[in-house]
């Protein structure tokens, strides 16, 4: 016995030092792979990432609530009126390397309906930061032409048109004070009279090679850098001293960079977020929410549940040529809900025509009931008074609000109005984590876009990777 003992104890170290060896060499190979390391208990390959000493986190604001430690994913950002979180935005401003007082930016071009207009402030904000900029104009909005919608240059209105300008102004001041907030362009101090911003594309600052123009920006992550160099090139050029507030450089951008920003360049908690500071002027929020009530009161009359799908038939005069026709999106809206077996439709759209033949076609086809906004307040005579006070594309915001809150949303790609309802109510489960919503399916079971999704350019799927919900 104690001679087999000895003899297994004398074969263990070498056995041992045998595996360590093979180990080791294993291990040496793995890592000198290209760029990959182990990683994690299940050991597995991942691409290696430098590491670094992050910035330090901004102090908290005793009057920003937002600031607290982050919210749970469960928190419900799909809503309207969702609680802003402020602190990813409080941390791209404190990220931004130099605030220079002088360099303001003016965030009104913009034109169509609210998909296009929101998303056009938002990526403007956005670059003013990347870029510096110490003054921000409170944005106006341009409206259209009700007799023709494809008219979308008509007067400018107010912020306030849209969106509730308190909420905003403590949402972008509270987390980026940074900022000073201008009514109009009359009160940036030392402005050049008559008035005339520079007009700058940030695109075009890089070099794109052969992309094509509707593409979103790649050269985000460099704008800082371009942008700076346009200043002191055109100082240089034109003998000007460098930006302050006795000399301010006023900036304005040419129309259609809404579509510019890959938005998940800041990360998830950012993207859900950040739209949060264009929230709905309240008596617009109000009567929506309403709206939505009297919709769910409707299905159980219609002998539902309370349940209710949204529609939005994206067929008016502007609709351009490529998008899909009433009756491809007549046939896939039935079709999902029949399968659904929704009893209640909303139908948002501005073609009365066909507002009415999808109306007949639901009920004869699917034994559903679709209602339309105007139809829906007739009951509510004090309601359908305060809805027909507003304009067209005003209209839109209690459609816009009414398929937030539907059990399930069929729109139409590439409408940004759809786009933006299937983003906004991606948020839902997620959260300020969301992941990106599949393109061309319906991965959150929540809605489901008509569409193609074939070309990256003629079908505007770049629009998916630039969009704020």
């Amino acid at each position: 016995m104690t001679g087999s003992f000895t003899s297994h104890a004398a074969a263990r170290p070498r056995g041992l030092l045998i595996t360590v060896c093979c180990i080791s060499l294993v291990t040496i190979w793995l890592c000198r792979l290209p760029k990959m390391c182990l990683y994690g208990e299940n050991m597995a390959l991942v691409p290696a990432v430098a590491t670094h000493t992050p910035p330090p986190a901004p102090p908290p604001r005793a009057i920003d609530t937002g600031m607290s430690p982050p919210v749970r994913p469960t928190v419900d950002l799909s809503k309207a009126d969702a609680p802003f979180i402020s602190w990813p935005l409080q941390r791209v401003c404190h990220e931004s390397t130099t605030w220079t007082p002088g360099v303001v930016f003016v965030c009104d071009n913009n034109s169509g309906g609210i998909g296009n207009i929101r998303n056009y402030i938002l990526t403007c904000i956005r670059y003013a930061i990347d870029a510096g900029a110490t003054g921000l104009v409170l944005p106006q909005i341009r409206t259209r032409s009700e007799e023709n919608l494809s008219n979308i240059m008509l007067a400018y209105r107010g912020f306030d048109y849209f969106f509730d300008e308190q909420h905003f102004r403590r949402s972008l001041l509270g987390a980026c004070p940074q900022f000073t907030l201008y009514d109009s362009t009359d009160d940036i101090p030392n402005a050049p009279d008559p008035f005339k911003a520079e007009q700058i594309t940030p695109r075009n600052f890089g070099r794109r090679g052969g992309c094509d123009k509707r593409e979103l920006n790649k050269h985000t992550g460099r704008f800082d850098k371009q942008f700076w160099s346009y200043i002191n090139d055109t100082a240089a050029e034109f003998d000007r001293p460098p930006p302050s507030v006795l000399h301010p450089r006023i900036i304005r951008f040419t129309w259609g960079v809404q579509w510019d920003w890959p938005v998940f360049r800041d990360g998830p908690e950012f993207v859900a977020s950040y739209g949060g500071l264009l929230r709905f002027r309240s008596d617009i929020l109000a009567l929506g929410k309403r709206a939505a009530g009297y919709m769910r009161t409707f299905s159980s009359l219609s002998g539902g549940d309370g349940a209710y799908a949204g529609m939005h038939l994206r067929t008016e005069s502007d609709a351009l040529s490529r998008w899909p026709k009433f009756p491809e999106q007549r046939d896939a809206y039935l079709q999902h809900a029949r399968a659904m077996k929704f009893k209640a439709a909303y139908l948002a759209t501005g073609n009365k025509t066909e507002a009415l033949k999808l109306t007949r076609a639901a009920d004869e086809e699917n034994d559903m009931a679709v209602i339309t906004k105007h139809d829906l307040l007739l009951e509510h005579p004090d309601d359908l008074e305060a809805l027909q006070k507003l304009t067209w594309d005003q209209q839109a915001l209690i459609d816009f609000i009414v398929l937030l809150e539907c059990d399930y949303f069929l729109g139409v790609s590439p409408s940004s109005f759809s786009m933006n309802l299937a983003g906004k109510r991606h948020l839902k489960e997620g959260g300020l984590y969301t992941r990106p919503w599949r393109i061309g399916g319906d991965g959150d079971g929540r809605s489901w876009l008509v569409g193609r999704y074939e070309n990256y350019w003629e079908d505007w799927l770049f629009m998916f990777e630039s969009l704020w919900p």
